[in-house]
């Protein structure tokens, strides 16, 4: 949990007025690399490859421009495609500051694809945003959000790469489960930048203690996203909603699961048709948890979106 911010707002740029060029090389500057994607990411799926599963690079964002690194772009796919199987897709790393997204991902192909490979087609996208994982970061180097970003034409590489490797291997897709948290730091940080970015209020809420899904108001699949919550509380706990009962500011719909439009709303889970689809959203910064509680909720998430699959 968290209170609301002074009103001084955020120290780039003037109240109410959307940041130019000058604003956002400011706020680039002060970007500091904290953290290795080759060593925790690139590294251990080199490493502990499953023996069902063939790693392939998608493409790669040159951000040497910008004084950063070229970020070559891996996900891991079945090594015996059939197209007569249903297509599970996990993203991670669309918001790269959130670790267990990506650290759960890799848990999940460490522990996991091996004993679904023979059923299904899945494709593993662990660290859609690297740069954001390095800078422990929300935007990419231009200042968007990749999770806002997931339509045609996008400003985004990291949203138009990962929607043309995803689009390049499947047509129809049965689940989708894209792996995220909610931190502190979206109230500290990247909500005030955001407001500043834009020259709007900020739109503020209390950050919930727990993990809680996002379904899509378009597929909201009750049942399904009732299942990965049942698997999830036996790993860690549930978020509460607030006093208006709601969390993020949207309603809840059930225990632990809110809705928003994905399609509309340009996020990651409406890039693909999947009848089931949910974003998780793990909170880190609970006195209650721990990281390795985190990626296991992660990994907890995606199995029982397979296993509900076997039997749907």
């Amino acid at each position: 949990m968290s209170s609301p911010p002074s009103p001084a707002g955020y120290s780039i740029g003037s109240p109410g007025r959307p940041w130019g060029a000058a604003e956002k090389a400011a706020w680039l500057g002060r970007q500091r690399r904290q953290r290795s994607y080759a060593a925790e990411v690139v590294a251990p799926l080199e490493a502990h490859l499953p023996a069902r599963a063939e790693l392939f690079q998608y493409g790669a964002l040159d951000y040497a421009s910008l004084g950063w690194d070229l970020y070559p772009l891996f996900a891991v796919r079945s090594q015996a495609w059939n197209a007569e199987r249903p297509v599970v897709v996990i993203t991670g790393g669309v918001h790269g500051y959130e670790t267990s997204g990506v650290q759960g991902a890799l848990q999940w192909l460490r522990q996991e694809f091996d004993r679904h490979a023979g059923a299904f087609n899945l494709l593993v996208l662990p660290c859609i945003s690297p740069w954001g994982y390095e800078t422990i970061n929300r935007w990419n180097p231009d200042a968007l959000d990749p999770n806002r970003h997931f339509r045609p034409a996008s400003p985004s590489a990291e949203s138009a790469l990962a929607m043309a490797c995803v689009a390049a291997h499947v047509g129809r897709v049965e689940v989708h489960v894209d792996l995220h948290e909610t931190t502190d730091s979206d109230n500290s940080e990247f909500g005030p930048a955001k407001a500043a970015r834009d020259g709007t209020a900020l739109d503020w809420h209390a950050i919930p203690d727990g993990f809680y899904l996002v379904g899509d108001s378009e597929r909201p699949e009750p049942g399904f996203q009732r299942a990965l919550i049942d698997a999830v509380r036996q790993v860690t706990h549930i978020a509460r909603p607030d006093e208006r009962g709601r969390i993020i500011g949207a309603a809840l719909q059930q225990e632990g699961v809110i809705h928003m439009a994905q399609r509309a709303s340009g996020l990651c889970g409406g890039m693909t048709n999947a009848r089931f689809v949910t974003t998780t959203e793990v909170y880190p910064d609970s006195p209650t948890t721990t990281p390795a509680e985190c990626n296991e909720a992660q990994v907890a998430t995606v199995r029982a979106a397979i296993e509900y699959l076997r039997h749907a």
